[in-house]
């Protein structure tokens, strides 16, 4: 395979919902270049996209998989991205390290959220959009009806390309308005035949050509004059337009195809590779300093590595685009994220589950290695005098959550060492020891993406594993001021203890004066700061903590000991365990003794008497709320609205786009714990969310009576035994 210039070279994504036939297509895409002599199916299981042993098993993607095609002396670079929404993260890698967008559009069953989620995916990283109407074959397929719709989804960037003469099963012809011919196939699809447009088509056919033409004039200004002179353009003229809306996000070409008959596809792959920009075209890239680079082949060199594979007889296959220089066989570069170095063995061109040994990757290219020392997903290889840094790919939140144990305590290790790896392949995996709530979390997009990774660690690694419901992290407060006084004493022959404290705890508030004086039970407590240390909590909030006590009562050296004890009841929070916030605590008083008192002494002292005021202060417990964002198909709006109100949800507002609706509202995360699996019942999987840490906020009170009567009767249980 030679060695292709960047300004031969087009990187392009292939995304659409579930069942819009995207492996399909890219089985035929890869038969017509010749880089497979067969063309397989999902439902045999011999595709080359779909190869792992969970898509193997579940038949859906689970990973972007990456090949090329060699096209009329161009290389095509194309990313084949999973459908379900669980799977995003492998969308937005792909989209990130492409140049274009190919949105595959079922023609039984659109519109659907997935197809909006990937358009507004593209549409936020300004990456040109083909649509691809598929599955014309169906009985069900109404061809103007969906591109009716298309254009009051997406406005009349929409422009036909190509339209059907009839769909459904006898489905095996097409016009098209851009070349003016009409393509028709046999049975086996393949090559079409190529005529002249039907009499009794040419009204229609010109119709579509002459919007078009003044689609593809508006993009240039010569283009424009020749238009109005004239009112056509030449074929190359159009391309150049159409190339030119492209790059400008100003037109979104419509296709159609058969991908299962093998109708059409040569000839969107001709498109492709004749009109679509070069990756020389396209908006310049920012490294981490926010600087240009450009992707010539003379530059430094520079490898972003965005993906990471676990292939079985392998292991990890990093997949890297070359954002700068060329990059070769043997080249001795820097982990600029890590500091180590790294000699590439060889390269490859990808083909799927088979590599292609190439002799070299141009600016622009992707490609893949094997056998890396220190590379991770995210991380970049740099040449010598380049000192470059990437992160331009930017996941969403996760949208459900569990944690995780394995059923044989002995294999928790294997286990975190499965997950750290599973992370690196799917970035939207997240694993976090929450130290707080004792547990292993994993977070995820939904319920389907953490069934799948639980199957590969039972499946793939034989480590059985269980999922529970995550511990909410509460916080606790107070809303009043309070006090306590605590004596330790203990005497068991030889030296004792003792310590005594008497402290005030009020809640605090960024920017509050500092106190003066207390009033408690008619009586007047006087502050004489002789300390104070603002301590800002790992967990958020503050702690304020302030010595106010004169004449020697408690020797200065035991204060770090009576802070320590207080700090013990900050992390385990007096009414449910959970940390505590934003709290001021002045120590006004106590006493001592000369031998028996100690650090020890103080520290027991003062949690007691932290823990005693703090529950006579008004104790809260805040939980943690998120901000949601719901698009719902309006036939389903009663039903949503209905749910959220029962999950506590405060709606903020609400907006409308086309046949969808979008709700935006706050929410407990408790309530979030199942949404997912709720959301999609109600709405046949039509609907989809986003969600994200907002604030904190008091828990009603039949809540918090219920989370402090639970505490009490774990600890009991603890207690017995």
């Amino acid at each position: 395979m030679r060695v292709y210039q960047t300004n031969e070279i087009k990187n392009i994504s292939l995304i659409g919902a579930s069942g819009s036939g995207k492996t399909t297509l890219a089985e035929s895409m890869l038969y017509e270049a010749g880089v497979i002599k067969r063309r397989g199916s999902v439902e045999n299981k011999n595709t080359t996209s779909d190869y792992f042993p969970v898509e193997l098993e579940y038949g859906y993607s689970v990973f972007p998989t990456v090949f090329h095609v060699e096209w009329n002396n161009k290389k095509l670079n194309i990313i084949d991205c999973p459908g379900s929404d669980d799977f995003v993260g492998g969308t937005i890698t792909a989209l990130n390290v492409t140049d274009e967008a190919l949105i595959l559009i079922n023609g039984q069953s659109w519109p659907d959220v997935g197809t909006q989620n990937n358009f507004q995916y593209a549409q936020k990283l300004k990456k040109p959009v083909i649509f691809l109407i598929n599955q014309l074959d169906s009985e069900k397929c109404d061809f103007e009806d969906i591109v009716s719709n298309m254009k009051e989804f997406y406005g009349p960037k929409c422009v036909l390309i190509q339209y059907p003469l009839h769909t459904g099963p006898d489905f095996n012809s097409l016009i098209d308005v851009l070349l003016m011919k009409k393509y028709s196939w046999g049975p086996e699809g393949g090559k079409p035949v190529i005529e002249e447009i039907p009499s009794e088509e040419m009204d229609k056919a010109m119709e579509y050509h002459k919007a078009l033409v003044e689609a593809a004039a508006e993009n240039d200004d010569t283009l424009m004059e020749k238009f109005f002179e004239s009112e056509t353009l030449t074929e190359d003229e159009m391309r150049e337009g159409i190339r030119k809306g492209l790059v400008a996000n100003s037109m979104y070409p419509i296709f159609c195809v058969s991908a299962k008959k093998d109708m059409g596809v040569r000839r969107l792959m001709e498109f492709l590779g004749h009109v679509v920009p070069f990756v020389s075209e396209m908006p310049l890239l920012h490294n981490t300093r926010g600087e240009e680079v450009k992707p010539v082949s003379t530059g430094p060199e520079s490898l972003y590595f965005f993906k990471t594979g676990m292939e079985p007889h392998i292991g990890e296959v990093s997949y890297f685009k070359v954002m700068s220089g060329t990059v070769k066989p043997g080249d001795d570069l820097t982990n600029a994220d890590r500091g180590s170095k790294e000699r590439l063995g060889q390269i490859y061109a990808c083909a799927g589950a088979h590599r292609i040994p190439v002799e070299g990757l141009e600016a622009g290219d992707i490609g893949c290695t094997v056998k890396l020392k220190d590379v991770k997903t995210g991380n970049t290889l740099d040449g010598k005098d380049c000192d470059w840094r990437f992160n331009f790919i930017k996941y969403p939140n996760p949208k459900y959550s569990r944690a995780i144990h394995a059923v044989n305590q002995a294999e928790t290790e294997k286990m975190m060492t499965a997950l750290m790896k599973m992370s690196q392949e799917d970035p939207t995996w997240i694993v976090e020891n929450n130290k707080e709530l004792r547990q292993t979390i994993v977070h995820g997009q939904g319920e389907f993406h953490l069934r799948t990774l639980k199957w590969r660690l039972e499946n793939n690694e034989k480590i059985q594993v269980k999922f529970e419901e995550p511990k909410i992290p509460y916080r606790e407060t107070i809303t009043k001021p309070a006090k306590a006084t605590y004596r330790h004493k203990k005497q068991s022959g030889g030296a004792g203890q003792f310590g005594e404290v008497h402290l005030i705890v009020e809640p605090y508030a960024e920017g509050m004066p500092d106190p003066v004086v207390y009033h408690f039970g008619g009586q007047d407590y006087k502050v004489t700061m002789k300390g104070k240390q603002v301590i800002h909590l790992d967990w958020g909030g503050q702690l304020v903590f302030i010595n106010s006590v004169v004449g020697g009562a408690i020797d200065a050296r035991f204060m770090p000991a009576i802070l320590k004890g207080i700090m013990d009841c900050m992390e385990h929070g007096p009414l449910t365990g959970s940390y505590a916030r934003d709290v001021r605590v002045v120590v006004y008083d106590g006493k001592m003794h000369p031998v028996d008192s100690n650090e020890l002494s103080f520290m027991l002292a003062a949690r007691h008497a932290f823990s005693e005021a703090f529950k006579n202060a008004g104790p809260k417990i805040l939980e943690p709320i998120n901000d949601l964002e719901v698009d719902v198909p309006s036939a389903f709006m009663g039903d949503v609205m209905s749910d959220l109100q029962g999950r506590r949800a405060m709606i903020m507002g609400m907006d409308s786009e086309a046949v969808y609706q979008k709700i935006q509202a706050k929410i407990p995360a408790k309530e979030l714990s199942d949404y997912s699996i709720a959301l999609s019942s109600m709405t046949g999987g039509r609907a989809s969310f986003t969600t994200k840490f907002a604030s904190y906020e008091l828990v009603p009170s039949d809540v918090q009576k219920a989370l402090i009567e639970k505490h009490e009767a774990e600890q009991s249980g603890e207690e017995s035994d």
